[in-house]
């Protein structure tokens, strides 16, 4: 599965790249290979990650025809989405600084992976980030939720979610949802700078003020907040299929 997740060196720097084209949609071996590769890097010495994805899109999201296939089996479906939540909370509980080096369109679970890094530098132009998750009928787990509250604030983030509302990079520059933007090509070397400048600063204190302000956003993420449970109940709606199998239809299509 080491295949899904490029790591590239860059001296105290790692450049995890997500690599299962077209467009980089999760599903578990995509989830365990991320998990490992932190791992990797880290244990490798790595003192700042750059979590990377395809050209033009980073990351489509969880890989819905998939979750499809899978879905009358009630294990199978519940270790999927626990496989996502927990490669989330390994972005979330990083030991060192994250960035996303966002080139391209992050939709759904790509926003969420992008939330959970320390910084996000996005590509300039009509590339789009969010959570849509409603308009193709999932209910976003409360912890998700607070994801975003914790980075646009609690009423942009309800102006946001209910709707699905997606926004180009350069509205997401101007409500927080990204930090910085830049050409397409150039994302990951303003990832890899804005490391640079954090890990110039005497480490300690550096890693201890980042630990102390990270930890609500490993509180969201906890099992408490997710709601498995619920989140697969309404996964099994009817409405919620009819929504899903519209989108599959319309992925068909295109």
């Amino acid at each position: 599965m080491s295949e899904l997740v490029e790591s590239i060196p860059h001296g105290r720097i790692h450049e995890l790249r997500l690599a299962r084209p077209p467009v980089n949609a999760i599903n578990s071996g995509l989830c365990a290979a991320l998990i490992g590769a932190i791992d990797a890097a880290v244990g490798a010495g790595a003192e700042g990650l750059v979590l990377s994805g395809g050209p033009k899109v980073f990351s489509a999201g969880l890989d819905v025809p998939w979750l499809l296939t899978i879905q009358d089996d009630r294990q199978a479906l519940h270790d999927a989405w626990n496989a996502f939540f927990n490669a989330a909370r390994a972005l979330a509980a990083s030991p060192v600084p994250v960035v996303a080096a966002i080139a391209g369109h992050a939709p759904a679970g790509g926003c969420v992976l992008a939330l959970c890094c320390d910084w996000r530098v996005m590509a300039e132009g009509p590339f789009t980030i969010g959570l849509n998750e409603t308009q193709v009928g999932i209910a976003i787990p409360p912890g998700i939720m607070q994801l975003l509250q914790r980075t646009v604030g609690p009423r942009r983030a309800e102006a946001m979610l209910v709707p699905g509302q997606m926004v180009e990079s350069e509205q997401a520059l101007q409500i927080g949802l990204v930090d910085e933007l830049a050409g397409i090509d150039h994302v990951v070397t303003r990832a890899m700078a804005r490391l640079d400048l954090l890990l110039d600063l005497p480490r300690g204190p550096m890693l201890e003020t980042r630990r102390v302000l990270r930890k609500d956003l490993q509180d969201a993420l906890s099992p408490e907040n997710m709601q498995l449970g619920q989140c697969l109940e309404s996964w099994r709606s009817e409405d919620t299929q009819l929504a899903l199998r519209a989108m599959v239809a319309r992925l068909g299509k295109g």
